[in-house]
């Protein structure tokens, strides 16, 4: 087990040397003349890591070897930084080059002879005490590496997936499943399990939906694509206007209905009616609880037949008696399942088959079948997509948990009761509370006993207008009745309404909807009394409602149950013996084979002292019982787990339990990982974090550099999946939507705290919030800002070095001290999402020399970059996408090391009521005018460098102006405009949304841009089009590409890219946005594309296209809209 310290030391001295060793460090030396002390400390490094490299088996309690690893680590950032320093301030342009030069060589050699002299001693002191005693041995690395392999994957929840068989050789038949009549009369659900495009899936389904037998049973037949975001009223006259087609033309054209004239009409089919429904491309229980609201309990033996690429959905949408059994083979590993409810199958309706299997869960997600294309490709990915809401609600995971379900349900159900009642479930950490609240909030018998229900998570830190926007939000998903689920469909309006107003108008928002209401609302993670005095008081007057809370303290729970509110509390209690085993069994074999069925007496010992281990704790069952059923089932495997987590498990047996598994995981991680995984403590808790966010900043903070050919984000994207691999971070929801199956991720509670307190034990990361004090002597590297720390600027300088600061991250409102001349090594600077920044704020922005990674991404206030941005030489990563720059400054062509460049407006809402046009071309005529009014003159000043004439202009004729004249409050999304010579940024690998519009000067420099691997260009049209496609054939490679039309443009996209000569080959993302009507032949030579998306491009042979982009082998997803 290496110890935390010797593993930052490790990254931290690959990154000093990596760059002490560049021929950039060795030629400033050169021009310094301090080569000969620059050799001695390179070298001197060299040593010191080839020591640490063979000290893996130090452990943290080594408090000697720990002392000296530190102040090597120490040596080894200012090592790098004196080195980068000299480089930087070097290259600096300078009206008295060679006066300044003189001056910086005297000081650098200076400087160079005392990082000479401090690396000689750190170095002599490890000799001096013998500190570092090698290996043991091959074997002892090998025995250490094969061990940390063996805990850390305990942690990897990939083989929670579920493959029992039982009923051998057994296949269902879609179609008599669907005709079946068992009697009950009852709406029934039959959900198939597949991926997103599978061609052979949706062929099984349409040959059942039309078998003839099938359709003679039902009177109406409908088949429906849910829509992302999923919209009520769409859905319902989707299904309506189907249904109308078998009454005639006349009511078919009839669509001029208002909502309730067409709940009415939909009333009468589903109540009337034997009626067969498919859905397809179902991605999230949350759709199906809204779309299952639409339907009553009627008994006239109708069927809805849901595909969906989610196992849990497929389960849990069917019910919580929900059965799989497998449809079809359409290879050796392509298979595709049917579950229903356990009382829909007759003992006729399976068939049997000689690879048949009859299966509870299936273990694997398979993507990209297909039985008729010409290639089928499959990718198997995690089953472990850890779920908030509906998803933790597997029937695995409330194994042992059925009496308190009912428990729990009866406090909610009591009738005696009809004033509000708090029930409160408290325990510890891993014990299943949300898990056994999701189980009770979406059981079926609580399915019509309210009018509203919202679960919601409690955010940290605490925000109140925030929870209370998050209660809104999902009791306008939640709403019970067809017509107000028509009416309250969550539009980007209601979103912006919500998101402008304060707890005042949140409180009466929140009134509207819950006022006289019964409701169901779940509290989850309440972590003080103080947040519950804050939230309850919004809550109005409610009829027999019942609030449930989730907290890890006993006396959190008392509180919010006191007398007053009637409530109730429940304790959580471990599992008893036999359901531990029960669920033990489960995740280590399966279903349908039991630990004693492998008739070894050793092997039920060793699984006795596990769970005793476990002490009926639920998380560490599930991980570590997941992580045998991968493992050979043998005694000596077990007995290896038995022997190394016997002394943690021991030293606390509730909340140390499962804290050792996981620092057990933590200590399997490489030294490479580990800086990465403690950077996470930087994000607040319960964060979804970006994983473009992540590995950029891993990038540029050094943790990855370039190797084999891969680019420092690509290796950093390597170490995000490793991480995710081992459990170490959470996939936050699987895409559908992006080339990669992950775009986000979360950090579970329990590993977060372990990063939190091995990062401000090494001093790595500090976290600025309410309450903190910085009890150490050690430099600080890091530091995040939480929304909840009030202290003025002398507490933030009084607190640490600022000059020693590499990373600052804000997640709370702007303060103009938060960016200090003192910072003047920081190499990340995120202010994404950050509120009340202004264009002014970012006037001493050019005084960050060192800056590699600038987000202002989601900054609304931003409308202008200063041209100072161009000082900022070493700048690799620019976001300012969702802000309101319309144009990139001139001066950022300088920036000769920039890689990536994420721009593009933030979409604005278009108002209902636009005033004449004649009226709003004089109000944006008149704004226009303002950027040449002399008052703009005084504002040119010394404390205003960031706003010139030139950039009001820009905001009020690029932004305002076209925002006013089209009517609209914000003007719609469109891409940046760069400056002339962006060619001369050679190495960028990212330019994404940019603007062509109004010339062709920035196509040809796009052209000269060998090295893009993403394009994002729009303002495309019949003017630039000989120019684009001339850039886009010259990308060779390009690996994603977005083209927007001209805005306004009726033309769009047509005869815009066939002039494509060389489409580039390793394209894998491609998103065309505007009229098309047919699709570029040269489409048909991407061979490597993954993603398409095809938006307003009003396609005139739907068949033919479809036909066409079948035979691209390696097309995975494919996107259609129309906005």
């Amino acid at each position: 087990m290496e110890a935390t310290a010797l593993s930052i030391g490790k990254s931290v001295l690959n990154g000093a040397l990596g760059y002490a060793k560049s021929a950039l460090a060795e030629e400033v030396a050169l021009q310094l003349g301090v080569q000969k002390d620059h050799a001695f400390v390179a070298d001197e490094l060299e040593m010191m890591r080839s020591f640490m490299m063979e000290a893996h088996e130090e452990r943290d309690d080594n408090k000697v070897v720990n002392t000296w690893v530190k102040q090597v680590r120490d040596t080894a950032y200012d090592v790098e930084d004196s080195l980068q320093d000299f480089a930087v301030r070097l290259n600096r342009p300078s009206r008295w080059r060679f006066l300044s030069t003189l001056l910086e060589r005297r000081r650098v050699a200076k400087q160079m002879k005392e990082l000479r002299a401090k690396v000689e001693d750190v170095s002599q002191r490890n000799m001096r005490y013998r500190l570092i005693k090698g290996t043991t041995g091959s074997k002892a690395t090998t025995d250490a590496a094969e061990q940390s392999s063996l805990i850390a994957n305990a942690i990897f929840g990939i083989d929670d997936a579920r493959r029992a068989a039982k009923q051998e050789n057994q296949r269902v038949d879609l179609a008599q499943l669907i005709s079946d009549d068992d009697g009950d009369d009852d709406l029934k659900v039959i959900a198939v399990w597949g991926t997103s495009g599978d061609i052979g899936q949706t062929t099984i389904i349409r040959a059942a939906f039309e078998n003839l037998d099938v359709q003679s049973k039902f009177e109406g037949h409908a088949w429906v694509r849910v829509m992302h975001p999923f919209c009520p009223k769409g859905f319902v006259q989707s299904l309506v206007s189907q249904f109308l087609a078998v009454e005639g033309v006349k009511n078919l054209l009839d669509t001029d209905k208002t909502l309730q004239d067409l709940a009415h009409e939909f009333d009468g089919y589903v109540n009337n009616k034997r009626f067969l429904i498919v859905l397809t491309d179902l991605c999230t229980i949350e759709e199906w609880d809204q779309i299952r609201k639409c339907f009553p309990k009627c008994n006239k033996g109708s069927r809805i037949i849901v595909s969906t690429t989610q196992i849990e959905v497929a389960s849990l949408c069917v019910g919580q008696e929900s059965h799989a059994t497998e449809l079809k083979k359409l290879s050796v590993d392509q298979t595709l399942y049917a579950f229903y409810d356990k009382a829909t199958c007759s003992s006729d309706t399976t068939t049997r088959s000689t690879s048949g299997h009859a299966v509870a869960v299936h273990g694997e997600i398979i993507e990209d079948q297909s039985k008729d294309a010409d290639e089928k490709k499959v990718v198997t990915k995690s089953l472990t997509r850890i779920r908030t809401g509906v998803g933790a609600s597997e029937e695995s995971q409330l194994i042992g948990r059925e009496k308190e379900i009912i428990e729990v349900i009866d406090l909610i159900s009591n009738k005696d009761r009809e004033k509000v009642q708090v029930i409160a479930v408290w325990g510890m950490g891993g014990l299943g509370k949300t898990t056994l609240i999701n189980g009770v909030y979406y059981s079926p018998k609580l399915s019509d006993k309210f009018e509203k229900r919202v679960f919601v998570t409690i955010m940290r830190p605490f925000d109140l207008a925030q929870n209370l926007r998050r209660l809104i939000e999902g009791l306008d998903e939640g709403s019970s009745t067809k017509e107000e689920l028509l009416e309250n469909s969550f539009s980007n309006k209601r979103k912006s309404l919500l998101a402008s107003m304060g707890v005042e108008g949140l409180t009466k928002e929140l009134t509207k909807l819950l006022e006289t209401k019964c409701c169901l609302i779940v509290l989850d993670d309440l972590s003080s009394t103080t947040e519950w005095d804050l939230i309850i008081p919004k809550f109005p007057q409610m009829k027999s409602s019942r609030i449930i809370v989730t907290t890890r303290e006993e006396n959190i729970a008392n509180y919010c149950t006191g007398s007053e509110n009637h409530g109730t509390v429940h304790n959580l209690k471990v599992l008893d013996p036999k359901d531990a085993l029960h669920l033990f069994n489960k995740k280590v074999f399966g279903e349908g084979r039991d630990l004693i069925d492998q008739n070894n007496r050793e092997l039920v010992k060793e699984a006795e002292q596990i769970l005793k281990k476990c002490g009926g704790l639920p998380l560490a069952i599930v991980v570590i019982g997941g992580f045998l059923a991968n493992r050979p089932k043998t005694p000596e495997e077990w007995r290896k787990l038995n022997e190394n987590i016997s002394a943690e498990l021991e030293m606390n047996p509730e909340l140390g339990m499962i804290r050792t598994v996981l620092q057990k995981s933590y200590d399997g991680l490489p030294y490479y990982l580990k800086s990465c995984f403690l950077y996470l403590s930087i994000f607040p808790e319960d964060m979804i974090i970006s994983r473009r966010r992540l590995v950029q900043r891993w990038a540029a903070e050094g943790y990855s550099t370039e190797a084999h050919g891969k680019s420092a984000i690509e290796i950093a994207d390597g170490y995000f999946m490793e991480l995710k691999n081992r459990s170490m971070i959470l996939p936050s929801q699987q895409s559908v939507h992006s080339r990669k199956s992950i775009d986000s991720c979360k950090v579970h509670d329990l590993i977060r705290d372990i990063a939190i307190s091995k990062a401000a034990k090494e001093n790595h990361v500090f976290r600025l919030e309410e309450g903190c004090s910085l009890n150490t002597h050690g430099t600080i590297r890091h530091i995040a800002i939480s929304n909840n720390w009030n202290g003025d600027k002398n507490d933030f300088e009084s607190l640490m070095d600022m000059s020693r600061i590499r990373s600052l991250s804000l997640f709370a409102e702007w303060k103009q001290f938060f960016i200090s001349d003192k910072m003047r090594l920081v190499r990340v600077l995120d202010l994404e999402g950050t509120r009340d920044l202004k264009y002014h704020d970012l006037d001493n922005i050019w005084k960050l020399i060192h800056l590699k990674y600038l987000s202002l991404r989601r900054c609304v206030d931003i409308e202008i970059l200063p041209d100072s941005l161009g000082d900022l030489r070493q700048l690799q990563i620019l976001d300012v996408r969702g802000t309101f720059v319309v144009d990139l400054p001139k001066t950022i062509i300088k920036l000769r090391k920039l890689r990536h460049i994420h721009a593009g407006m933030a979409s604005w809402v278009v108002p209902e009521e636009k005033s004449s046009l004649m009226k709003r071309c004089v109000s944006g005529a008149s704004l226009c005018a303002t950027c040449c009014i002399p008052i703009l003159v005084g504002i040119e000043g010394s404390s205003h460098k960031a706003l010139t004439r030139r950039d009001a202009c820009t905001y009020a004729c690029c932004v305002r102006f076209p925002s006013m004249v089209m009517g609209s409050d914000i003007y719609i999304e469109r891409g940046a405009m760069v400056p002339r010579g962006i060619k001369k940024l050679k190495g960028l690998h990212t330019l994404r949304d940019v603007s062509a519009r109004g010339a062709n000067t920035i196509l040809h420099d796009i052209k000269m841009l060998t090295e893009l691997r993403k394009l994002g260009v729009g303002g495309i049209n019949k003017k630039n089009v000989m120019a684009f496609c001339s850039a886009i054939s010259n990308l060779s490679k390009l690996e994603s590409l977005s083209v927007r039309s001209a805005d306004g443009d009726p033309a769009g996209l047509r005869g815009c890219l066939d002039d494509i000569s060389s489409p580039p080959e390793n394209l894998q993302s491609l998103k065309l946005c505007g009229k098309l009507e047919t699709l570029p032949k040269w489409m048909g030579q991407l061979q490597h594309l993954v993603k398409l998306k095809l938006a307003s491009t009003g396609l005139l042979e739907d068949d033919a296209a479809m036909e066409f982009l079948g035979k691209l082998p390696k097309l995975e997803i494919l996107s259609l809209c129309d906005w």
